[in-house]
């Protein structure tokens, strides 16, 4: 094989293998909860309690 033929056949080869490590779903990314300040703000932009008082609130009295 030439030179040429060889230079192309590494390059299509990067730019495989580049598009196989970018597997992540774009479509998924709104569905992922986020960090925990994201969801904290949002739960009490939609009206419900802070991250922190959800979480204590599920532990029983004692």
């Amino acid at each position: 094989m030439s030179d040429e033929v060889t230079f192309r056949i590494a390059a299509i080869c990067a730019v495989l293998s580049i598009i196989d490590n970018q597997s992540d779903d774009g479509a998924l990314a709104g569905r992922m909860p986020g960090t925990a300040w994201t969801q904290d703000h949002i739960r009490m932009n939609t009206g419900k309690n802070s991250l922190m008082n959800r979480n204590s609130s599920r532990s029983p009295w004692r």
